[in-house]
C-alpha cells in the first residue's frame, strides 16, 4: 500500500532513549528487540521503571499478577509509588533539574506565565494542603472542570499527592455532561474558573459549574480560579476562592499510596448509556504515558512538548504526566490554533521552542486550507517530532504537513491507543522508515493483533485490532462496573482485548487503521473501513473533509452515505454532488458506489478534531444517538437531522 518517505539517519537513530535503551540491553535490531518485549512482558516494564528512574516509597515484590485473569491484572505488586512526587519532587531534590522549565502556560490573548520544577511543586503543595483543609482525603474524588490553564496541572497533581483521585472533565462541556461525571464518582468537590478567553470572547464557566454542582448531591464545595477577576455568583456556603485556598506555603509529604491505588478516573463518552469512568492507577498511566513519550516519542529533558488538546481528553492528562514524569516541559495552551489568525499554531511553537508537536489530520485539514505562506513566517526550526492521534489519516494532509510544514525532515509520529490504554497500541519507531497514513507496527509491550471474525490472525485484508497480553497502563475497569468493562473488551475471545479497531498489514508491513470496528461498512459482502472511502472523495479538487456511514440498503445490505465540506470557492450543487458520486465509483468499483454524498458546512466532532460518525449515522437514520456530551458544534448535528427528513 505505501512505500517509505522517511528514513531514519544512522547518527539519529543513535541519539534516541529507545536505541540507548536496546543497546544496553544487547539488542542493536529493534524488530527482535520488539520479540523480546512481548515474550516476557515482565522483564520489558520492570527494566523501564529502572531506566526511568521512578522513586518507590516501597519496592514491588513483582512486576504482575495475572491470577484474577489477564483483565485483572495488576502491577508492581506490593510497591507503594505516588505519581506527584515522581513527577516533581525527584527532580527538585536534584540541583540539575529544580530549575529546568515544567511548564509554559499561554493564553489566548498572548499572556504567558513560566513554571520550573520547583516553582510548580510549590504551587501542588499549596493546592494539596488546602484542598486536605476541605476534608479532601485518600480515595475521594474530585471533579476538575477547568481550562487549559496552569491551574488545571497544579490541580490534577495535588489530588494525586493527597492520595485522593481526580476527574478531567472537558473545558466545553456543559452543566448536565459535568453532572454525569461528578454523579456517577460521587466527587466531593469541584474545581472550576471563573471563565476564560476563547478568540477574544470571554466564555463564563462558573454559571455552568454552578448549575452542575446543584445537580450533584455529592458536591460539598466549589473552588473557583479566578483566571479573568470577572463578576459572577458566589455561594459563601459553598464557593472557595483558589487564591485564599493556596496561601499556606508549608509543603506536604506525598501520601503513600500503592502501585494499584487510583488516581485518575476519565470518563469516555458510550455509544448508547452513560459515560464509562476509566479507573488508572498510580503506577499504570502515568508510566506508559513516559515510556511512550520518552521510548517513542523521544522526548526527554530540554524538550518541549505541546499537544493540541484539552485535559478532559486523553491526550491532555497523557501530556502532563509524559512530560513531568521524564522530566521535560510541556505547553499549555488556553486558544484555539487559529486565533486570531491561521498562523498562531505556529507562532507558538517558534516563541516557546516547541520540539514536539501533536496535532489531529482535522486540525491540519483546517490549517492547510490557509496555505504554507502562513508556517513560512515563523522559525520552527525547533520541531523535531510531529505527533498524531485521534483518526486515521488521508494522504493530502498527511503530505501537507511532512513536505509543506516539516520539509520532509520533520518524522509524523503517528499513535493510537485510547482512553483505557493509557496511550497507544500503534505507533511509528524513529529507529524504523515511516510510511504517509501508517504505523511501523505495535510499541514495544504491547503483544497487538489483527484477527478475522474467526479469531485467527489475517494479513492482507481488514482485521479487528485486538491484543493478547497486559501492558502497563491498562484500565483498571470502569468505576463500579466490572461487567460492563469484561463485556466491552474481554467478551469477543477468550483472554483477548478487542479494541474496536479495523486494521490492515500490508505486504511491506506497515499497519494501517481504516476505522472503528462498529463504523464499518458492509457493502455487497465487501468490508470497507468509513476511511478508505472518505480518502478517495478528499482527493477530489473540491473537497476539504469527508465523512461516510453505512445504511440499510434492500440489494446490497449496506450502502454508503457521503458528507462533505467542499474547499472555499467550490460550490455545493447537485452537479457537484453526482460528480463525487461517479468519482468514488470509478476509484473505488461500481459495487462500492455511494448512493448519495451530501453536502454540509461542517461534521460533527469533538474539539480535539474526532468526527463523530456513529451520531452521523444515528441522526441520519433517526436513531439515538447515545452521548453527546464530547460535541463540540451541535448545528452540524441539527444540519445531518435536517437531510435525514428529506431523503
Amino acid at each position: 500500500m505505501s512505500q517509505p518517505v522517511w528514513v531514519p539517519k544512522p547518527e539519529q537513530m543513535k541519539l534516541t532513549r529507545l536505541y540507548r535503551f536496546m543497546n544496553k540491553h544487547g539488542y542493536s535490531d529493534y524488530d527482535l528487540f520488539y520479540e523480546q518485549s512481548v515474550r516476557n512482558i515482565a522483564w520489558l516494564w520492570d527494566e523501564v521503571v529502572k531506566d526511568l528512574g521512578l522513586e518507590w516509597i516501597q519496592p514491588y515484590r513483582q512486576v504482575m499478577d495475572t491470577s484474577d485473569g489477564i483483565a485483572w491484572t495488576r502491577w508492581f505488586v506490593d510497591g507503594k509509588i505516588n505519581v506527584a512526587a515522581n513527577c516533581l519532587d525527584r527532580f527538585v531534590k536534584e540541583p540539575a533539574s529544580r530549575h529546568r522549565l515544567a511548564l509554559i502556560w499561554e493564553g489566548d490573548n498572548g499572556e504567558t506565565r513560566k513554571y520550573t520544577y520547583r516553582d510548580l511543586w510549590v504551587e501542588v503543595n499549596r493546592f494539596a494542603r488546602g484542598l486536605k483543609q476541605l476534608g479532601v482525603g485518600a480515595g475521594d474524588r474530585v471533579a476538575i472542570y477547568l481550562p487549559m490553564i496552569a491551574e488545571n496541572v497544579i490541580a490534577m497533581l495535588a489530588v494525586a499527592r493527597i492520595g485522593a483521585i481526580f476527574t478531567p472533565c472537558f473545558s466545553g462541556y456543559g452543566a448536565e455532561a459535568v453532572a454525569t461525571r461528578i454523579r456517577d464518582c460521587e466527587a466531593k468537590i469541584l474545581i472550576t474558573a471563573d471563565g476564560f478567553l476563547r478568540r477574544g470572547k470571554v466564555i463564563a464557566m462558573k454559571e455552568e459549574a454552578d448549575r452542575a454542582a446543584d445537580l450533584s448531591p455529592t458536591i460539598e464545595k466549589v473552588v473557583v480560579v479566578k483566571r479573568l477577576g470577572r463578576e459572577c455568583p458566589w455561594n459563601r456556603e459553598r464557593d472557595v476562592d483558589w487564591g485564599i485556598l493556596t496561601e499556606n506555603m508549608k509543603a506536604l509529604p506525598p501520601h503513600v499510596t500503592d502501585a494499584s491505588d487510583p488516581f485518575m478516573i476519565i470518563y469516555t463518552s458510550g455509544t448508547t448509556g452513560k459515560p464509562k469512568g476509566t479507573v488508572h492507577v498510580h503506577s499504570g498511566f502515568p508510566v506508559k504515558a513516559a515510556f511512550d513519550a520518552a521510548f517513542g516519542f523521544d522526548v526527554g529533558p530540554g524538550d518541549i512538548l505541546f499537544w493540541v488538546t484539552d485535559m478532559g481528553w486523553m491526550m491532555g492528562p497523557w501530556m502532563v504526566f509524559g512530560a513531568l514524569m521524564v522530566g521535560s516541559t510541556m505547553l499549555v495552551y488556553e486558544g484555539t490554533p487559529d486565533h486570531p489568525a491561521p498562523d498562531r499554531l505556529w507562532q507558538l511553537v517558534a516563541k516557546h521552542g516547541v520540539t514536539h508537536l501533536g496535532i489531529s489530520p482535522t486540525l491540519v485539514r483546517a490549517l492547510m486550507k490557509h496555505g504554507e505562506t502562513w508556517v513560512s513566517r515563523h522559525d520552527i526550526s525547533s520541531l523535531r517530532v510531529f505527533g498524531s492521534t485521534g483518526e486515521p489519516w488521508n494522504p493530502d494532509p498527511w503530505y501537507w504537513l511532512f513536505e509543506k510544514v516539516g520539509h520532509s525532515q520533520v518524522p509524523i509520529f503517528n499513535y493510537s491507543g485510547g482512553t483505557e490504554i493509557s496511550g497507544g497500541i500503534l505507533g511509528n519507531n524513529l529507529l524504523k522508515p515511516l510510511a504517509p497514513c501508517g504505523f511501523t507496527g505495535p510499541l514495544p509491550g504491547m503483544d497487538a493483533d489483527v484477527f478475522d471474525e474467526n479469531g485467527q490472525p489475517v494479513r492482507g485484508r481488514v482485521g479487528e485490532l485486538v491484543l493478547r497480553q497486559p501492558w502497563v497502563g491498562m484500565a483498571s475497569g470502569f468505576w463500579q462496573d466490572d461487567k460492563r468493562y469484561e463485556a466491552t473488551y474481554w467478551n469477543r475471545w477468550p483472554h483477548i482485548w478487542v479494541h474496536g479497531d479495523w486494521v490492515e498489514i500490508d505486504e511491506h508491513g506497515f499497519w494501517f487503521i481504516t476505522g472503528r470496528s462498529d463504523d464499518t461498512l458492509k457493502i455487497a459482502g465487501k468490508r470497507l473501513g468509513p476511511a478508505e472511502m472518505e480518502s478517495v472523495l478528499v482527493d477530489h479538487p473540491a473537497v476539504l473533509e469527508a465523512a461516510t456511514i453505512g445504511v440499510p440498503d434492500q440489494e446490497k445490505g449496506e450502502t454508503a452515505v457521503c458528507f462533505v465540506v467542499v474547499k472555499p470557492g467550490a460550490e455545493s450543487s447537485p452537479a457537484l454532488s453526482r460528480e463525487l458520486i461517479d468519482f468514488v465509483s470509478a476509484q473505488m468499483g461500481k459495487a462500492l458506489k455511494p448512493k448519495r454524498v451530501h453536502m454540509v458546512n461542517e461534521l460533527p466532532k469533538t474539539r480535539n478534531g474526532k468526527i463523530l460518525r456513529r451520531v452521523i449515522r444515528a441522526v441520519y437514520l433517526g436513531e439515538e444517538p447515545g452521548d453527546l456530551s464530547s460535541l463540540e458544534n451541535a448545528g452540524a448535528v441539527e444540519v445531518i437531522r435536517g437531510l435525514a427528513l428529506k431523503k
